[in-house]
């Protein structure tokens, strides 16, 4: 008894250090966009501007209520730019380290099932996770950046100066998944060029998978030989791309205001990055409020989805989609247990999938109510909204500018909630193991 409640104990400390980190985070950002020096204007950024854009930068959101490229200065922009960077490393790095900090504090039998549920296996130790993030995420952007600068100095005439501060700027936003761009209409003007899309798309997967499944194929060749979350995150991740791609592209294919003027390579391209970006990147090739409602609610669903765990995506995560699809499954066949990849998916990682599912369903209903009662903006744009807050994604319809104060803080709210909450409620959730040494008479009411 003793030892759980140290264990406990332990872990809400670590929580609210994590917290607190974060929070601390914001709160410089938010004192370092308040200088004079970081607007454009003359006088300082107001509080409101200036907290959602250190929480949607921190929180590697890309939400943002001004002209990202004309409103802030260089240094405003460095600022965001550092603020994107610790977030994202602190987000990978917090996950893969509270995936240690589970397995090692749990007992053996308890560990293996901790393992296995929080993606720690073949982790290592702390310094070798710390050392392992630095190096994949200097590895892909170093790369992405090299790619973008030479495209913006050979292809668009910048300086060399100008296009690496834009290769840069755009392979943190993209990898980190936060989806600020330094263009007043992110990436519409060059929605046509494979050489600036297709490294974005490329590090916002890379970055969307998540650290554990990164170093595990990398490692290991024999995809047999790969771990269940490994398995899951890849085949999710690549279906719900192809199946997005193939419906928004489908969807928006005749409309003259997003694919309608293109030809048939261009559709496909810029059809298949907004099937990318919603998991969970944010940036947009068109104007979401020229798309047609079906696009709306499929870029909804797969914001929601998001990526992989312990990365830089938000959402509930596509494990968590994946199995509870696969426990649906099983309750039709009658099946006692849900099986996938010949592994028993255990009851309470069920019930920790489900949890997290109907939490975020809670918060962006409950947020979305909200924001209709202190706007008068359409209940479409405004679920959108929040969807793309609580996911940390950054898309947007166009409307986040136009919310009241008290909307533009609920927001703040929804995408610190939507990127701690998660992570640590699932640990929270793993932690607490209690056994009851007596069981009630069960109990069948009716159902449907």
């Amino acid at each position: 008894m003793r030892d759980q409640w140290v264990k406990r104990l332990r872990f809400q400390h670590a929580g609210q250090v994590v917290v607190a980190a974060f929070a601390a985070a914001v709160a410089v950002g938010t004192a370092l966009l308040m200088l004079p020096i970081a607007t454009t204007a003359p006088g300082s950024a107001p509080v409101v501007t200036a907290v959602f854009h250190a929480t949607s930068a921190v929180c590697v959101t890309g939400l943002s209520t001004v002209d990202t490229p004309n409103y802030w200065t260089p240094f405003g922009q460095v600022v965001i730019l550092v603020l994107i960077q610790i977030g994202g490393f602190g987000v990978m790095t917090l996950a893969s380290l509270l995936a240690i900090v589970l397995t090692k504090k749990l007992g053996l039998r308890s560990r293996l099932t901790a393992a296995s549920e929080t993606k720690a296996e073949g982790l290592g130790d702390i310094r070798s996770v710390l050392f392992g993030v630095v190096r994949v995420t200097c590895t892909v952007e170093i790369l992405v950046a090299t790619a973008l600068t030479l495209r913006w100095w050979l292809g668009y005439g910048h300086s060399f100066g100008r296009a690496a501060y834009l290769g840069v700027f755009h392979a943190v936003s993209a990898f980190n998944n936060a989806g600020f761009a330094l263009f007043s209409d992110n990436l519409m003007s060059y929605a046509r060029d494979v050489w600036i899309i297709a490294p974005i798309s490329a590090a916002i997967i890379l970055g969307g998978l998540g650290f554990p499944v990164i170093m595990e194929v990398i490692r290991v060749r024999r995809r047999r030989r790969w771990s269940l979350h490994t398995k899951i995150t890849l085949m999710m991740s690549t279906s719900l791309l192809l199946i997005g791609a193939v419906v928004i592209t489908a969807v928006e294919w005749s409309n003259p205001k997003t694919l309608g003027q293109m030809g048939l390579g261009e559709k496909l391209l810029v059809g298949t990055f907004h099937s990318v970006s919603p998991r969970t990147a944010g940036f947009n090739a068109w104007d979401y409020g020229q798309v047609d409602e079906g696009t709306l609610l499929s870029t909804i669903i797969l914001m929601f989805i998001g990526g992989g765990s312990a990365g830089t995506a938000g959402g509930i995560k596509v494990t968590t989609f994946f199995l509870l699809f696969v426990g649906i499954v099983a309750e039709m066949r009658g099946e006692t247990h849900a099986t996938i990849f010949e592994r028993r998916i255990a009851d309470r990682t069920m019930r920790q999938a489900l949890n997290v599912a109907l939490i975020g369903i809670a918060a962006v209903v409950a947020s979305t109510l909200i924001l209709t009662q202190i706007s008068d903006i359409r209940l479409a744009e405004l679920l959108f909204e929040s969807t793309s807050a609580f996911a940390t994604v950054g898309l947007s319809t166009g409307v986040t500018a136009k919310l009241p104060d008290a909307g533009q803080l609920l927001l703040v709210a929804l995408m610190f909630l939507g990127r701690l909450g998660p992570i640590t409620l699932v640990s929270a959730l793993a932690l607490r193991e209690s056994t009851r040494r007596y069981t009630y008479p069960e109990g069948r009411p009716l159902i449907g």
